[in-house]
């Protein structure tokens, strides 16, 4: 006998991609149940916490700034970037091109109907340094929302919650999904516990004590929840052989419930997973001086001037610039003996080029405030958060004397990595390109 149905769709994860599913049902005028392990605080998930960055194809952005772009280049670098490779490549390619159009026609003008803005100069991120055909960007296409996480998240938030003043959506938090149930083949409701109230504030790991058990049946059910990216045993067992061994030392740039359960619950159910080893890793993480989730890592945006310095204190060789490969950059390392690498650069560079990842990080974006972007960005000095990095931060260290700075850095390390004199010379090789408009430098080319 089947079992009564609770609603016409239920939404598994509040973060960015179960609110965008709620609000097109809701314009659809169905009646949607989301349930989430998180207290009502952290509805919109890890996306919160982003930079709020978009792929955009020839947007109005780009034209602005001269920058020539097609949904041809596009593809051209998604296909030399994906490297489609296996049988069950077929689908993930058909997304791939559906996406690609997706990003070069209607995404944008649905996101500013909405109320979504960008800031006006795309970043270049992934820019490659190989032949054409190869990995990376061949033009800036990394839109940033004016408001980064929260701004993005802002127009869907709404759309739900009038959702829910229309009757057509309840909203379950604290209800920890644990099965999804199948009745003649098909999935058709998830069970799970209830965990006990929490006032956990967003982002801070929240009780999983139990209180109770819950039931919901609907005719669609959407999984939006499938992050791994805080569990790291879950990232180790599905870690890529092409990136050597997995790191001992990890950090998480996503809170604590991004836990990749609904992976295996989904496999339970008899879902089909493909390409598990296929992750991204960020390469610049530190850890945060003031963190809000276990082992809470920020990653820094640097520009090209700063040395990038293996643990050894070798040069990462060309194109392993900040924003160019990061998987062969992560390759890379983990080729050298030693997890770790070393930035070196000066206060001025700190000022004009370096910039940290996250809307916490971002005050002035998130907040959209022009005053604080202008102060914070044109005038002298670095952005508030980078230099609270700088004066509080375990993997900063500030010398006006290079020898003890390297006495410092190697003071870090179990046995001393760095020469003093190796690194005096790299330094004055690269300045001697600086001061010269011509040169043979591509990071600073």
């Amino acid at each position: 006998m089947a079992p009564s149905m609770d609603a016409e769709a239920i939404v598994i994860g509040a973060g960015l991609a179960g609110l965008v599913a709620t609000a097109e049902l809701v314009d659809a005028g169905r009646r949607v149940i989301v349930v989430d392990q998180e207290p009502e605080g952290s509805l919109g998930g890890q996306a919160f916490w982003s930079f709020g960055g978009l792929f955009l194809v020839d947007s109005p952005e780009q034209r602005r700034l001269r920058v020539r772009d097609s949904v041809e280049l596009a593809w051209q670098d998604w296909l030399g970037t994906a490297g489609f490779d296996r049988d069950e490549d077929h689908w993930p390619r058909r997304w791939a091109e559906a996406y690609v159009e997706f990003a070069a026609g209607e995404k944008r003008s649905w996101l500013h109907d909405q109320g979504v803005r960008f800031l006006p100069n795309p970043g270049w991120a992934e820019r490659g340094g190989y032949d054409a055909t190869g990995h990376g960007n061949s033009v800036p296409r990394f839109h940033v929302t004016w408001g980064t996480g929260p701004g993005l998240l802002e127009p869907f938030v709404r759309r739900v919650r009038e959702g829910v003043a229309r009757g057509l959506v309840t909203l379950r938090h604290r209800h920890r999904v644990d099965a999804l149930t199948v009745t003649a083949g098909a999935v058709d409701g998830v069970a799970g516990a209830l965990l006990e109230h929490s006032r956990a504030a967003r982002g801070a790991p929240s009780s999983r004590q139990e209180v109770g058990e819950f039931r919901l049946h609907a005719p669609a059910v959407i999984a939006s929840a499938g992050g791994i990216g805080a569990n790291h045993d879950l990232v180790r067992q599905n870690w890529p052989q092409r990136l050597g061994r997995p790191p001992q030392h990890m950090l998480s740039g996503v809170p604590d419930h991004v836990d990749g359960r609904m992976v295996e619950i989904s496999r339970t159910a008899g879902a089909s997973l493909i390409n598990p080893d296929r992750m991204w890793h960020y390469t610049e993480g530190i850890e945060n001086w003031s963190p809000i989730w276990s082992r809470h890592g920020i990653r820094i945006l640097p520009g090209p001037s700063p040395l990038w310095l293996d643990g050894s204190g070798r040069r990462l060789p060309v194109p392993l610039f900040p924003g160019f490969d990061t998987l062969g950059t992560l390759a890379h390392i983990m080729q050298t003996g030693h997890e770790h690498t070393w930035f070196v650069l000066t206060q001025k560079m700190i000022e004009r080029e370096f910039a940290l990842s996250g809307s916490e990080q971002n005050p002035d974006l998130t907040g959209k405030s022009i005053p604080k972007v202008l102060r914070s960005r044109v005038l002298d000095g670095a952005p508030g958060p980078v230099e609270a990095f700088k004066r509080h931060g375990a993997d900063f260290i500030v010398e006006d004397d290079l020898g003890r700075l390297v006495s410092r850095m190697n003071a870090l390390t179990d046995e001393p990595l760095l020469d003093g004199g190796d690194l005096e010379r790299e330094i004055r090789a690269r300045d001697n390109e600086i001061a010269n408009p011509f040169t043979k430098g591509s990071s600073i080319n």
